[in-house]
């Protein structure tokens, strides 16, 4: 008798979770009542189980990126002007070249990167301020990472994190794609930023953000709320400062001079709208006009002013960059060639064009505060 209770308690839970299947709550009514229960108990216990397989599947699989990933990510030590800075980052080639945070790579000096149970000494390739990444080489052959394509993102798609919090091992963290941002707290960013729900620790600056493919698809630069959730630069920003440096040397910010704002109706399914060209830049010397409407900025699309911010990021100084635009009825694209960035030149300037002294200038990417090296100093 009591097994028989037992059982029919079972039955219950299972259909308060609704755990029933259509066809066999109907077999209730021709079936006898035994065979009923009997088979939506088993009915219920096969989804139960097919749920514990899928999470074992998922944690098996993340464990095996871990355990790829690890053996190209490192931890970085490194002196700046007030303290010891430690973080993350990661090779890229097999030459001991590797990527990380600026707030880790970008200011501090006297690096050392412990790699394959050793100690190398690094030097600096590259700090860019602006995107937030840094990239240094040590003289060794090393394993790398593959770069994957942030773009093939979506919200609630899961991703993994390795890096090294604290004084503790590599760590592997494991969550899902929250939001692709361009500004937060009302101040906008260089270009688009992948929100992610990972929690972070100091040092867990400069690691790779991996798809579940074990690509990098971001670096992580920032923490938002307390550590619980972080900011990741997507790949193809580090990818574009690298390869100026592999070109130039260094890296170069384009500009055109254009100022953009929204349209009352949209043209062509934009809505960015030229305001201004300012006096002698390649826009205005191009013949672009205010008035018209910005379809495209070389391969980028542009359906609103904001769209401009990705965009600009990806010109290079020198290059020649095809813009699209709507003149009336008339779709047009001019071939500018792009001159090095006020910000690059330490020039500031105003909306309409004019310059403030460089002791005014703002460092564009320290809008939002990079919390996830060594314990900020006062």
């Amino acid at each position: 008798m009591s097994q028989l209770l037992n059982f029919k308690r079972g039955v219950a839970r299972l259909c308060k979770l609704r755990i029933l299947v259509p066809e066999v709550e109907n077999l209730r009514h021709i079936m006898p009542r035994k065979t009923a229960f009997a088979l939506i108990f088993c009915s219920g216990a096969s989804l139960l189980f097919g749920q514990e397989q899928s999470a074992t599947a998922l944690s098996h699989q993340v464990k095996d990126i871990f355990e790829r990933a690890a053996k190209a990510v490192v931890k970085i030590h490194g002196i700046d002007e007030h303290s010891e800075i430690c973080g993350t980052g990661f090779f890229i080639d097999p030459t001991g070249t590797l990527y990380t945070a600026y707030t880790v790579g970008g200011e501090a000096g006297n690096f050392t990167i412990e790699f394959n149970g050793k100690k190398y000494p690094a030097r600096q390739l590259l700090a860019d301020i602006r995107s937030g990444t840094a990239v240094l080489k040590i003289e060794a052959p090393t394993p790398a990472l593959p770069i994957g394509k942030s773009e093939e993102l979506q919200v609630a798609t899961p991703v993994v994190a390795v890096g090294y919090p604290l004084d503790l091992p590599e760590t592997p963290n494991f969550g899902m794609v929250a939001g692709f941002d361009r500004k937060c707290l009302g101040r906008y960013f260089s270009t688009t930023h992948l929100r992610v729900n990972l929690p972070t620790q100091r040092g867990e600056a400069g690691a790779p953000l991996l798809n579940m493919k074990g690509e990098v698809v971001g670096i992580v630069v920032s923490s938002l709320e307390n550590n619980s959730a972080c900011y990741a630069v997507p790949i193809e920003a580090a990818e574009k400062i690298r390869g100026d440096f592999v070109r130039f040397g260094e890296a170069r910010h384009g500009w055109v001079g254009i100022n953009v704002s929204e349209t009352s109706e949209p043209v062509e399914g934009s809505r960015a709208e030229m305001t201004q060209i300012m006096d002698d830049t390649p826009a205005a010397h191009s013949g672009i006009k205010p008035g018209d409407v910005l379809l495209q900025v070389g391969r980028k699309k542009v359906t609103q002013p904001e769209d401009v911010l990705d965009a600009s990021f990806f010109i290079t100084a020198g290059d020649i960059v095809p813009i699209t635009v709507v003149r009336g009825d008339q779709k047009l694209t001019f071939n500018v060639r792009a001159t090095l960035h006020p910000a690059s030149q330490n020039v500031p300037m105003l909306p309409d064009g004019t310059q403030l002294p460089a002791a005014a200038a703002l460092r564009p990417n320290q809008a939002i505060p990079l919390k996830l090296e060594s314990e900020a100093q006062p």
